[in-house]
């Protein structure tokens, strides 16, 4: 099973116990923008997914760890590697911290770190990328943290409550291959 720890918080596999935690980030209209979630989802479907979960970013291709402050505690977001392209080494990464309590904090931040190190030391990926409302000023903050550059916008490309919204691509080189 696969853990990376930090110093505050750690990140693991999906386990069946997160079937709740799932069920209400997957039915949380407020984040559907970024999830690109249209319905809802049953648990029945949630825990079909985490039957599934132990399949391997090769096979999946996708990685969706649980974002933990301590191991005694129950998730408090989700760190996805998504897209995964083995023949280009590339990945997407998308990040949610599922309370506003737990954000700004630092919890996001160290989670990326986390990601990041995993994906170019261990999966040998050559780069990473993310794809960001225009309007999202922390996840913009945070992914050019580490060194994300913007190499375009999408304008007007998700219809949001009515409106359509720029989102930008953020691309991450590993230049330590």
């Amino acid at each position: 099973m696969l853990t990376l720890k930090g110093e505050s918080i750690y990140l693991r596999a999906l386990e069946p116990n997160d079937l709740e935690f799932l069920y209400e980030v997957e039915n949380n209209e407020s984040i559907w923008e970024v999830s690109n979630t249209q319905t809802p989802y049953s648990r029945f479907l949630i825990k079909q997914y985490l039957k599934n979960a132990h399949q391997d970013i090769y096979e999946a291709k996708q990685l969706r760890l649980a974002i933990c402050k301590d191991q005694n505690f129950p998730a408090v977001g989700l760190i996805d590697l998504f897209d995964f392209d083995p023949k280009n080494n590339r990945a997407g990464v998308g990040i949610l911290i599922q309370n506003q309590e737990d954000r700004n904090i630092g919890i996001g931040k160290e989670a990326l770190g986390l990601l990041i190190q995993y994906a170019f030391r261990k999966l040998n990926l050559h780069q990473l990328y993310a794809n960001i409302n225009t309007e999202n000023q922390p996840s913009l903050s945070l992914f050019t943290t580490f060194g994300f550059q913007k190499i375009g916008v999408k304008k007007q490309w998700n219809l949001v409550d009515g409106q359509y919204k720029d989102e930008a691509l953020f691309q991450l080189i590993n230049h330590q291959l």
